[in-house]
């Protein structure tokens, strides 16, 4: 981390985040939006597919390098103050690149309105937060701090919000009253405002990435067994909670945080087991030590394919000749996979040469 004190790397978090990465960049860029698999779309709202997991599966990393990164200098006894300020700095430089790369969408692509709040700003926000956390509370306050925000968030929800739908929830309303035309959906008719990255579905987030904080510390002092169990616990609460506060992305529910972060959990306690300890290949570490850097650049990427006019005829030349064998979402898969193939190229490359761009 950028302007942090190093950490001994651990081979299996950087593959997972990699993967992570890999994921966001194959479900944010099919041939064709038209002719995508189920399991590579978003549920339309209650519910999670293999795609809800990714985004919380990297904050929960997130939580997990801040455990890594921070949680021997917190035991050396180092001064929190410098440290501190170093996180607050890099969280708010990864908000600042998410602003510039919407500034860069809204200006290329001619978009109506400027998006203030995205992934690469919730993940800055996550970032500091955790960090924060990691320096100034231990085990015993960081579950407190876990507990208060899902808690806290379910009450909100089940008491303070009107409904669980989109058109009328509290996350709605407070995106429609605080961000407005500055939010992913606005209707300017109406004033009604929603983001899937929104104001109050934030206190989810800061949850899954506390929850990665803690299976860090875990992980940190060789706790695979605890780290596996807290993830089962995790998951099996989260399913038994989704009978009254359903899995929902975009509200970021508890119910959500729990389920998630427990798959991540035991995701990270195999990866661990495969990875470190048995010494197998650590596929899609490249992509982790430039997790940023490849989503910027891919983000980059695919506004100037589009800005450009290119990116339908690269589409309809190099890909159309698949339909006839594979269909149009086999089809519109292959570009997917295609535009992956050629970041992972670009990861390995960087990668070999011992360049990591850091935020």
């Amino acid at each position: 981390m950028s302007g942090l004190p190093s950490s001994r790397r651990i081979a299996s978090v950087d593959a997972l985040r990699g993967l992570a990465v890999a994921a966001m960049l194959l479900v944010n860029n099919p041939g064709d939006w038209g002719a995508v698999y189920w399991p590579l779309e978003h549920a339309a709202w209650h519910g999670c597919t293999p795609t809800d997991l990714i985004f919380p599966f990297f904050l929960f990393i997130v939580g997990v390098s801040a455990a890594l990164a921070l949680g021997p200098r917190v035991d050396a006894g180092a001064a929190p103050g410098p440290l501190r300020a170093a996180v607050i700095q890099r969280g708010l430089r990864i908000v600042g690149l998410g602003l510039v790369l919407h500034l860069l969408a809204w200006w290329l692509m001619h978009k109506p309105e400027f998006r203030v709040l995205g992934v690469l700003q919730r993940i800055g926000l996550c970032f500091a937060f955790a960090g924060v956390a990691a320096l100034h509370l231990r085990a015993r306050g960081q579950w407190t701090l876990l507990l208060a925000l899902l808690i806290g968030y379910g009450v909100l929800l089940l008491f303070g919000s009107p409904t669980l739908d989109k058109l009328g929830s509290l996350n709605q309303r407070i995106d429609s009253a605080v961000l407005g035309r500055w939010a992913y959906e606005w209707d300017a008719a109406t004033g009604i405002a929603f983001d899937p990255e929104g104001l109050l579905s934030t206190l989810g987030a800061l949850a899954t990435t506390i929850f990665g904080l803690l299976c860090g510390g875990l992980l940190r002092r060789d706790q695979t067994r605890g780290l596996l169990l807290t993830g089962v616990a995790a998951a099996l609460v989260g399913w038994w909670w989704s009978g009254w506060l359903p899995w929902n992305k975009q509200l970021w529910t508890p119910s959500f945080v729990l389920w998630t972060g427990g798959l991540a959990a035991v995701a990270l306690a195999a990866a661990h087991q495969w990875i470190d300890r048995l010494g197998h290949r650590p596929l899609g570490r490249a992509f982790g030590l430039n997790a940023i850097g490849a989503y910027a650049g891919a983000w980059m990427c695919t506004v100037l394919l589009a800005a450009t006019g290119w990116m339908e005829p690269l589409y309809r030349t190099v890909f159309a000749p698949l339909n006839p064998l594979i269909g149009p979402y086999g089809q519109s898969l292959s570009f997917a996979l295609a535009f992956v193939a050629v970041w992972a190229v670009i990861v390995w490359a960087l990668d070999k040469r011992g360049w990591y761009w850091k935020v």
